[in-house]
């Protein structure tokens, strides 16, 4: 059995594990918001753009694009565009000497900052690369939604013409910390050799409240312009696991 820090084998299957996620759906709901809040933008930076499938259906959209993201693996694995260009670099530290319109982080990577400095350094780097009035759209797990609901152990098979996967996640709450830590089994079955590999990693998560949210973006001079579900534009509720966010610099 392999322990790697989060992402660095997990990389690998990435693509695979998600392949029923709805990234054209989230990617017109981001072009929603931009068109709502800042229609004239046309330069995108992307905290932690993973493989690349926000960015790639968002430069479809006429969208310039610079993913950022700290997995070479990850970033291996991007489609290569004249209208997206990747960087290997930790959001927290990233230091471009370039501003644009809009920053994103999607898929929840703000949640994947579990201390409030490296909540605050993101919102600093976002503030940094950002045009006067320009936007940080993001989303987070949902403090409301995640106390209720509470995660719970799931199971997900996915398989192409390769190999299968199973994974199982396993939470564990840490509730003084507003933070789970996601411990994740993955099995790998290659198809042709029935070999298996066993590998695992933990993922912490922080859930936010939105006034928490509005500190942290207070401090680095952005106020909150909406909160709400990316694909339905529904109100945050309880039942709102991931809530997006719209902040404007000042």
């Amino acid at each position: 059995m392999n322990t790697l820090q989060p992402f660095d084998a997990y990389s690998r299957y990435y693509d695979l594990l998600y392949r029923d996620k709805d990234y054209a759906a989230e990617s017109d709901g981001v072009a929603k918001l931009l068109q709502r809040f800042a229609p004239h933008s046309k330069t995108l930076l992307e905290f932690g753009c993973g493989t690349g499938k926000h960015a790639e259906l968002l430069s479809e959209r006429g969208y310039k694009i610079t993913g950022v993201e700290r997995s070479a693996t990850m970033l291996a694995k991007a489609p290569v565009s004249e209208r997206i260009h990747y960087v290997e670099a930790d959001i927290r530290h990233v230091q471009l000497r370039q501003r644009f319109d809009a920053v994103l982080s999607l898929f929840h990577v703000v949640s994947y900052m579990t201390s409030n400095a490296d909540v605050q350094a993101v919102f600093a780097r976002a503030a940094e690369h950002l045009n006067p009035n320009g936007l940080f759209v993001f989303d987070v797990w949902y403090a409301p939604a995640v106390l209720k609901q509470r995660p719970d152990t799931r199971v997900k098979r996915m398989q192409d013409e390769q190999i299968a996967v199973t994974r199982i996640a396993e939470p564990v709450m840490h509730p003084n910390q507003n933070r789970v830590d996601v411990n994740y089994t993955v099995f790998v079955q290659d198809l042709s050799s029935e070999h298996l590999t066993q590998l695992s990693e933990s993922h912490s998560m922080r859930y936010f409240s939105l006034p928490e949210l509005d500190l942290f973006a207070a401090n680095a001079g952005f106020s909150r312009l909406y909160a709400g579900d990316l694909l339905n534009d529904a109100a945050p509720s309880e039942d709102t696991w991931g809530v997006c966010c719209v902040f404007q610099k000042g």
